[in-house]
């Protein structure tokens, strides 16, 4: 007699194909039109169907069931899903561009942390009661760096394609990428910090030496985060992922050349290559954000990787990509602790400090750092528009997720905490999760909400760098801020993908050759495509007129 089998996985895989699914069917209308990516909704629909509405899906029953596997299974879903995310966005920037633009990511990745952070740190000092000051700075490196999903979404994105330059895009991309595995020297400092204050004896990272019982011993502290956090888990994760991805790179080029790697295995190297890194970087216990980052940049150092990607009309990363936002922000709904968002008696923390909370950060966290510095990334920012568009759109995501329960690791369990780490256990993590639940809203509708007050002002769009692509379906929908070229392909401006970064701002080892050009033009014929060209110089300067 068959029976109804209402297992864990069955209701799992059942709800995120149902919603993928539907989704899916308006994707061009939730994305094209009305801005709105996968983030916002998988999040309503954890929150809907999650422990504190239908009560359908919930993160403690699965498997085992075992008391406080909820965290371990948080921290391995973030790992993976940014894992091989921060693979893909590191191969699609444009060779060496880390070389390129090193000057314009350092200013990013340690004046604008420090000061991000900082700031941070000061609001939550001033909205969360019951927390001492090393405490806020703990909860403010967890927050501090941008979410490298979400700034994805913010770079890429069919909004980006129409109204946001090329430089501001890319550098926006890797510092999201970059700044990661960075937030790691703020939040160690002030975890070493806190540890200090507390006299423990044993290091965070079991080494031999103790942090001593007064405050003579900071010596001791500084130098246990210097060897184990700026060494070992930045400066080896940084070397690691470099040396992977240049082993790659090269395993790659001598398959290419010999014909061994199939489409399938190519466009799957990327998710490959950041599981091994996720894995080993794990056993190793560096960075494996920062990693997976260097990875990524390495992979395509020459340009060669994304060229190859772009000829054989890669969607598979693309299609992970948004698998894995589907997944991950819908179990981000489901681990919301709205339980813990109202604590009058304990923490102090209430609604309305929360809300008081993402206000300051929204307005306080990154904007200002960023109109002090831009005029030091003169050819990414160009003025203070761009530098409050880039300040405002640094989300707080699934990053800052990674980091709270990296966070919890680092202390002892709560019965055997001191009452300065309970204070903080018990804080950070209704903090950053409504952090990042107020990020996501605001910053998911503020897209929609912007382009309506561009349609509102006229804003032109960006009709410059005009590429040649293949329409592969007549059922393909025109991408945005793109015209029809003929029946077989599109006029796209502003793209996002390009194997080198031979704009007149950057120079590069070598010039755009034939292959390159082949990756964009799927055209044959010469005289095709010296027909289209003079079509397509003829749109850019009946564009440039009328403006």
């Amino acid at each position: 007699m068959p029976t109804l089998d209402l297992s864990e996985l069955n209701i799992v895989v059942s709800v995120l194909g149902g919603f993928i699914v539907l989704y899916g069917l308006v994707a061009v209308k939730l994305k094209g039109v009305w801005y709105l990516g996968e983030a916002l909704p998988a999040v309503i629909i954890g929150m809907i169907l999650g422990p504190i509405a239908a009560k359908f899906l919930d993160a403690k029953r699965w498997g085992s069931a075992a008391p406080d596997q909820q965290d371990a299974i948080t921290l391995g879903v973030m790992r993976v899903m940014i894992g091989i995310q921060l693979v893909i966005a590191g191969y699609q920037l444009p060779a060496k561009y880390i070389h390129l633009r090193y000057k314009e990511l350092i200013v990013c990745l340690v004046p604008i942390m420090a000061m991000m952070w900082l700031a941070t740190s000061v609001c939550v000092l001033s909205t969360i009661p019951k927390v001492s000051l090393l405490a806020t700075l703990v909860i403010g490196a967890c927050v501090t760096s941008t979410d490298p999903i979400l700034s994805q979404a913010v770079a890429k994105g069919p909004f980006a394609d129409k109204y946001v330059s090329r430089p501001l895009r890319e550098m926006i991309s890797a510092e999201a990428g970059a700044n990661d595995g960075f937030a790691s020297p703020f939040l160690m400092l002030a975890v070493n910090l806190l540890r200090l204050t507390e006299n423990r004896h044993p290091t965070l990272v079991e080494r031999g030496r103790g942090v001593g019982d007064d405050t003579e011993d900071i010596g001791v502290a500084l130098g246990n985060w210097a060897i184990e956090t700026l060494i070992y888990i930045v400066l080896l994760a940084t070397v690691y992922g470099a040396v992977t991805g240049y082993c790659a790179r090269m395993g790659v080029r001598f398959s290419l050349s010999r014909r061994w790697i199939d489409t399938e295995s190519y466009l799957l190297f990327p998710t490959a290559l950041a599981l091994f890194i996720v894995g080993t970087c794990g056993a190793l216990g560096t960075s494996d954000l920062l990693a997976c980052f260097v990875a990524g940049c390495a992979l395509n150092w020459d340009g060669e990787f994304l060229a190859e990607t772009e000829r054989r009309h890669d969607e598979v990363n693309s299609c992970i990509d948004v698998i894995l936002n589907f997944g991950g922000f819908m179990y981000v709904g489901i681990a919301i602790p709205w339980e813990s968002f109202n604590q009058p008696d304990t923490t102090g923390i209430t609604y309305p400090r929360l809300f008081a909370l993402g206000l300051l950060v929204l307005l306080f966290r990154r904007v200002p750092a960023l109109l002090l510095t831009y005029k030091m990334m003169p050819n990414v920012v160009k003025d203070w528009k761009e530098a409050v568009f880039m300040g405002y759109f640094g989300p707080i995501g699934v990053g800052a997720v990674y980091y709270l329960q990296h966070t919890r690791l680092l202390f002892p369990k709560e019965d055997s905490a001191s009452a300065g780490e309970r204070a903080l256990l018990d804080a950070i993590t209704p903090v950053v999760y409504f952090l990042v639940l107020f990020s996501i809203v605001v910053h998911g509708l503020s897209i929609p909400i912007l382009s309506g007050i561009y349609g509102y002002c006229n804003v032109r769009t960006i009709t410059e760098d005009a590429v040649e692509i293949k329409r592969r379906s007549i059922y393909m929908p025109t991408p945005p801020n793109a015209f029809r070229g003929d029946q077989d392909t599109f006029i796209v401006y502003n793209r996002f993908f390009r194997p080198l970064a031979n704009m007149g701002t950057l120079s590069t080892s070598r010039h755009r050759n034939c292959s390159d050009n082949e990756s964009i033009s799927t055209v044959g014929d010469e005289d095709k495509k010296q027909e289209r060209s003079v079509r397509i110089s003829h749109v850019e300067s009946s564009n440039r007129a009328g403006v």
